[in-house]
């Protein structure tokens, strides 16, 4: 080939690698699943062998404590539920966590689950990471197999240290928290 043609030949192959993917090229992309790996945790919140990560979001809104009489004529915080926006890798919010815990995609699927496990964050001031069990399923999306979740890295979250007695009966109060979720089903 001639020197002219190879290095015309040579610019454009050049040209062509800063050329951004066609949009049949990026949607591929964007459509593949992401692999996600399970979070190093302690043993007591590990989950089942065989179970494989689904899903991963980043928690971000509030847990809300309610003013509750205790034993005697004690009064405490208790945990009333979430509330908070999920997001994916991307910062797209995909869903909401409620109370029971409920975990609602806009997929349409839907897990509740019951904490079996916890152990305390490491950061201190922080709710305690868990391992929660899937009591029930709902709707044909990602959530649809899943059977057991992991709530890790949590910032923030604690109820408050003081205001809870008989004037404040009833009271809520929310405290901002922060957590990842790792959604797990049955491996193929």
């Amino acid at each position: 080939m001639p020197r002219p043609l190879l290095a015309a030949a040579a610019g454009l192959f050049v040209l062509m690698l800063g050329i951004p993917p066609t949009n049949a090229q990026a949607n591929t992309q964007k459509d593949s699943p992401r692999k996600e790996s399970a979070p190093d945790v302690p043993d007591s919140i590990q989950v089942p062998a065989g179970e494989e990560v689904v899903l991963f979001v980043h928690a971000s809104g509030s847990q809300i404590y309610a003013c509750q009489a205790a034993a005697g004529d004690r009064f405490s915080w208790t945990l009333k539920g979430p509330e908070a926006e999920l997001r994916d890798r991307d910062d797209t919010v995909i869903g909401q966590h409620s109370a029971g815990p409920t975990w609602k995609l806009k997929d349409g699927s839907e897990v509740t689950g019951k904490a079996a496990a916890q152990v305390d964050s490491l950061d201190a001031d922080s709710i305690p990471w868990l391992l929660v069990k899937v009591a029930s399923n709902s709707g044909k999306g990602v959530l649809a197999k899943v059977t057991s979740i992991q709530r890790v890295h949590t910032k923030g979250g604690r109820p408050p240290a003081e205001g809870c007695d008989a004037a404040h009966h009833d009271a809520e109060s929310k405290s901002s928290y922060t957590a990842d979720y790792y959604f797990f089903a049955p491996g193929k």
